[in-house]
């Protein structure tokens, strides 16, 4: 008789307690980019943000322009995203309340050692003016991701407007480590941050089949920044916990995680938190 009064005394308490404990687990929905994702860094930070918080980080991994969307459509409380210009707008039509500078890398142009476009060394615009001029394969995201968009601007400096339908020109409609994936089957050239690249040649033990041919070109740096989602347009927005995340990202421990985070020994993002 004991034993089951104290059964259903565990029981009934458990019933109580069961909603306190709910209530204290939050949790952080974001939507960020492939290159955070594909690199393995949201991995690397989500369970010291947890231990640091008490708040869980989970993450839709798109394209910055997709990512945007999410957060025009109120679907996120967050976004981690790499496209300047688009993000500044973001914020002015009042969708995001404050864009916080987190960190960078560069984007490079890979392609094979052949380089039959001989663009090794070049700086971005030269290197793709090679690509068009020897009608070289050059594969595109043609997502509207931030890579896609530094791509645009690449192209539009160059004073060259890659064709719709071309035997040269193709888009791959896929995140960055695919598209590297059909870089290299099609023998081509494509733009990508280094991160994910360096996680490509992690994957292949560092032996891989695409190599860096430009690079280090002021016009390829690569700025992530973190952007709070309006609460005023966004009434379920989880808004308190997307400002613990900022606080949390740009604090001197989480910076230099960020930048003590490596693949191959080497540096995936440089953080730059203001």
């Amino acid at each position: 008789m004991f034993k089951k009064t104290m059964a259903l005394l565990i029981l009934s308490l458990s019933l109580i307690l069961a909603p306190a404990c709910f209530a204290r687990h939050r949790i952080l929905l974001i939507a960020t980019t492939t290159s955070t994702d594909n690199t393995g860094l949201l991995d690397y930070l989500a369970p010291q943000f947890q231990k640091d918080t008490g708040i869980e980080l989970k993450w839709v991994a798109v394209g910055t322009g997709k990512a945007l969307a999410l957060g025009r459509n109120c679907d996120v409380s967050a976004l981690l995203v790499h496209a300047p210009q688009a993000e500044k707008h973001f914020i002015k039509a009042n969708y995001g309340i404050k864009r916080t500078p987190i960190m960078y890398n560069d984007f490079v142009i890979i392609g094979p050692n052949s380089d039959l476009a001989n663009i090794k060394g070049n700086n971005a615009t030269n290197a793709l003016k090679k690509i068009a001029e020897t009608n070289s394969i050059f594969i595109s995201r043609g997502d509207d991701s931030g890579t896609n968009k530094k791509e645009k601007q690449l192209w539009q400096k160059a004073k060259i407007t890659p064709p719709k339908k071309s035997s040269w020109y193709l888009q791959s409609g896929q995140g960055m480590m695919a598209t590297i994936g059909v870089t290299n089957e099609k023998n081509g050239y494509t733009l990508t941050d280094r991160g994910t690249y360096i996680k490509y040649a992690a994957n292949h033990d560092g032996k891989p089949s695409l190599i860096i041919l430009t690079q280090n070109d002021k016009a390829l740096k690569n700025q992530y920044s973190l952007i709070t989602i309006n609460p005023k347009r966004c009434e379920n927005t989880k808004y308190n916990s997307a400002k613990q995340f900022r606080k949390w990202l740009v604090s001197k421990k989480t910076q230099a995680n960020i930048d003590n985070y490596k693949l191959l020994n080497k540096t995936l993002f440089i953080a730059n938190a203001k």
